[in-house]
């Protein structure tokens, strides 16, 4: 399979490359969205692609958005990718990747949930008793299922910066009192409904971060994507247990090739090897296929 490390449309203006998504103007209503392959760490584009990744992304958050529809309506306008490129190289760029979504406004946050205690949480309560200021009981362990999930917000960096958390009261002063508690109760209700049904397909969704957007009357969308191995940690069910954190289905297989070479998490990063990056592959598929069945 071809990776598709960027996307490179003749037929509509690009607007933006961010980590992984490029996107692109099709009308004042409607946008673009092309999942390339290319593979951020530690808030850094990688130069290796995964062959498949923006496939297996597009395939899980379509998944989800229908699943989920009930819960809050999302950004998918229903228009093939297809229909608004004009050339065969174009089509094939977005065939399978891409999205045509409709024009909303980002909130300035992110939407992070967490069930349970691993990854910088865990460093933060060892330290501080606490997960991004939230008190916890003493005495958990890695890995351990929180008392009940967590909402914790954090910025939204730009391409080489990195998020920083902050409080729900600094989320009700960024987006008003009502709207902060409508994002954190939508946060909370996707979170509890796909984990619970990600549970009876073997995964435990450990953690996940979503991204919203109101449109001109101020109604509230679920946008970018949703539930995939580059936004969330799945563990596979099988091999958890409390006190070690258990492998996962995402990007943390190059994560840890990138701390054992002693990277200094600073541009340009290193090129990843191809069995790494086929292991990262392998990882992405097995979520799918157990999620999913493709």
């Amino acid at each position: 399979m071809t990776a598709l490390h960027e996307s490179n449309l003749t037929s509509l203006p690009l607007l933006h490359r961010g980590k992984v998504r490029d996107i692109y103007e099709v009308d004042d209503q409607h946008l673009l969205i092309v999942q390339t392959d290319r593979l951020s760490a530690f808030d850094v584009i990688l130069p290796s692609p995964v062959p498949g990744k923006g496939q297996i992304l597009t395939s899980l958050s379509n998944f989800w958005f229908a699943k989920l529809g009930h819960i809050i309506p999302n950004h998918l306008s229903g228009i093939a990718p297809e229909a608004v490129v004009k050339t065969d190289a174009d089509r094939e760029q977005v065939a399978g990747r891409a999205f045509v979504v409709k024009r909303l406004k980002p909130l300035p946050i992110e939407a992070i949930v967490r069930g349970y205690l691993v990854g910088s949480g865990w460093k933060d309560y060892k330290k501080t008793g606490a997960l991004c200021g939230i008190a916890l009981p003493a005495g958990l362990q890695e890995a351990q299922k929180l008392p009940e999930s967590l909402f914790t917000p954090s910025t939204k960096a730009a391409v080489g910066d990195h998020d920083e958390n902050i409080s729900f009261e600094e989320v009700k002063k960024l987006l008003g009192e009502a709207r902060a508690n409508e994002v954190r109760n939508a946060t909370l209700a996707l979170y509890t409904q796909a984990a619970e049904y990600a549970a009876t397909k073997g995964i435990i969704i450990a953690d996940t971060k979503f991204e919203f957007g109101v449109d001109a009357s101020g109604k509230l969308y679920l946008i970018d994507e949703a539930l995939t191995p580059d936004s969330s940690r799945f563990w596979p069910a099988d091999q958890y247990k409390v006190g070690s954190n258990p492998p996962s289905y995402d990007k943390q297989f190059v994560r840890d090739w990138l701390e054992s070479i002693g990277w200094n998490k600073q541009p340009p990063a290193p090129a990843v090897p191809a069995d790494v990056l086929q292991k990262t592959s392998d990882k992405y598929h097995e979520a799918l296929r157990r999620l999913i069945g493709a």
